[in-house]
């Protein structure tokens, strides 16, 4: 094995907990304003996200290139290409009225207030980076023993983001490929291909490591390398989408390499 190809969300960067505290930041903001319980408003507000974010002419594109709706409440998508442009234009009222209709639901009609939280998400986001406790420890064990690459789905300048607030992440790397700059995101075996080229190494010399089935495992077996599903939350398996090994923590790829 000569390459090593890590995922980075809720691989190495714990971005479900950054999501989570981020949203219970703004709704406990949302409390000190108006009558409203904190949690239903997350719910809602998540909820009615989700729903409206399926509206939208971009939302092919963003499940091409892996950009959840959740992303979409923070990000900017500054990126050059028409898609992005498009996601640029659509991003503030996405993320207003995602804000006002699950206040709406809650019975509170408000639309200023609606966007008052929808800038201020953004601004929680990004003052809670979380990364694993293992991250470091075990990226220290591998460099220089290995070809590190990260392959991530998103927007470049979201994801750039994410390695900007948390800057110890990205020196690691010999290679970043963000699937918004390349065009395809995981499971499409062009990506994984093309890290294989970069690399320069053949599918049996590289591994993959990711937390997600259905884009890190999935796109990694479409071209025959072997795979690492890190499982920490005890999800069940799935027919299509078959690991080499799995494992709960980072810790466990050393042995796995050994």
């Amino acid at each position: 094995m000569k390459a090593i190809f890590f995922d980075l969300d809720d691989t190495l960067l714990w971005d479900k907990k950054s999501v989570e505290t981020a949203f219970q930041k703004t709704c406990a903001y949302a409390a000190t304003k108006v009558d409203i319980d904190p949690k239903e408003l997350e719910i809602s507000v998540r909820d009615e996200a989700s729903k409206l974010y399926d509206t939208y002419e971009t939302r092919s594109f963003t499940q091409m290139i892996g950009i959840n709706p959740f992303e979409g409440l923070w990000g900017i998508f500054d990126d050059p290409t028409e898609d992005f442009q498009k996601m640029k234009a659509i991003a503030p009222i996405y993320q207003r009225e995602a804000w006002t209709s699950g206040l709406n639901r809650l019975g509170i009609d408000d639309a200023g207030f609606g966007r008052k939280l929808a800038e201020y998400f953004p601004q929680m986001r990004k003052e809670s980076p979380f990364v694993y406790e293992e991250t470091f420890e075990v990226l220290d064990l591998l460099k220089g023993k290995y070809i590190l690459f990260l392959i991530t789905n998103g927007s470049p300048s979201l994801q750039n983001t994410k390695l900007e607030i948390t800057p110890k992440i990205a020196p690691y790397f010999d290679q970043i490929i963000i699937s918004g700059a390349f065009g395809k995101g995981k499971p499409d075996p062009s990506i994984f291909e093309h890290a294989l080229e970069l690399a320069g190494v053949n599918k049996d010399e590289a591994l993959m490591v990711g937390d997600n089935l259905m884009t890190d495992i999935l796109g990694a077996s479409k071209v025959g390398m072997k795979s690492v599903w890190i499982n920490r939350e005890n999800k069940p398996t799935s027919e299509e989408a078959k690991p080499t090994y799995t494992i709960a923590n980072l810790h466990e790829l050393i042995n796995i390499l050994k």
